[in-house]
């Protein structure tokens, strides 16, 4: 996936790979929303939105160089998908900032340069990015993990098909509900809120997911959730690690996920 050829020096850039920073899409490893995330790089959220870049410079040392043509990885982005290289080459006058290391796990390396290592700090360097640690627990694991389950839909999905809808937690159960369903739907009554006062930009996203459906994705203090417009849903906590909760499609749930999908944000 690498887009430019290591060079001697210091200064050059080796490419390995790139992700957008927009409204509808950024790593939800840095925040809840577009804005928290624009904060955790130390960038204002601009409504058009960044393009990161993720390489290492000739010494080997990781770099994050964040761009403002989103065009040009966007295009970079899709042309790896479907196998094609691309070079990608950001003008300098593109460049917003180069920060050291990586917010996110990068597998490849540059043929023909050191290992991939933090760069020596300067002073008033900030603090290398790196990736949360995978043996954590907390709200960064957590929005990966939803992001993998609507990564692998059909995979969870599939867990829980052949139980019966009684004995699946539906949200609209009477009853106090107990242990970590409590806390699922705390979630969903914020979710019902951001109908009424919509949450900052990103919060709710929405991605398609074919049949006519959407797949949407939500976040907020201590939660995540992934659901299908037309399926149910599932929720994950922080207080809970690692566990992934279904939510029946019960006779609420429809319009809550209908109402989530028109404020959510939407790829362009």
């Amino acid at each position: 996936m690498a887009a430019t050829e290591p060079a001697a020096g210091e200064d050059s850039l080796y490419v390995l790979t790139a992700c957008l920073l927009t409204p509808a899409q950024f790593p939800s490893v840095l925040g809840d929303d577009y804005p928290a995330a624009c904060a955790a790089l130390g960038l204002e959220p601009y409504e058009a939105g960044y393009g990161l870049v993720f390489g290492q410079d000739g010494l080997g040392a990781r770099w994050t160089v964040v761009i403002d043509d989103v065009s040009l990885v966007a295009v970079a982005i899709a042309s790896w998908d479907c196998g094609m290289a691309y070079d990608l080459s950001p003008d300098e006058g593109s460049v917003v900032a180069g920060l050291p290391g990586w917010p996110l796990a990068v597998a490849t390396r540059a043929p023909g340069l050191p290992d991939p290592h933090d760069p020596a700090p300067e002073e008033g360097d900030p603090a290398p990015l790196a990736p949360p640690a995978e043996d954590d627990w907390g709200p960064a694991q957590r929005r990966l993990g939803a992001d993998e389950v609507a990564r692998q839909w059909q995979e969870w999905r599939g867990q829980i098909e052949p139980a019966p809808a009684a004995a699946r937690p539906d949200e609209a159960a009477q009853g106090a509900p107990t242990g970590p369903y409590a806390q699922v739907r705390r979630a969903l009554d914020e979710l019902r809120g951001y109908l009424e006062e919509p949450p900052p930009v990103g919060r709710v996203r929405s991605g398609f997911a074919g049949e006519g459906a959407r797949m949407l994705r939500a976040d907020g203090p201590g939660w995540s959730l992934v659901a299908r417009t037309d399926d149910m849903a599932f929720v994950l906590l922080d207080d809970y690690p690692r566990e992934v909760l279904p939510v029946a499609r019960g006779p609420r749930l429809p319009a809550l996920l209908e109402g989530l999908d028109a404020l959510a944000v939407r790829p362009s």
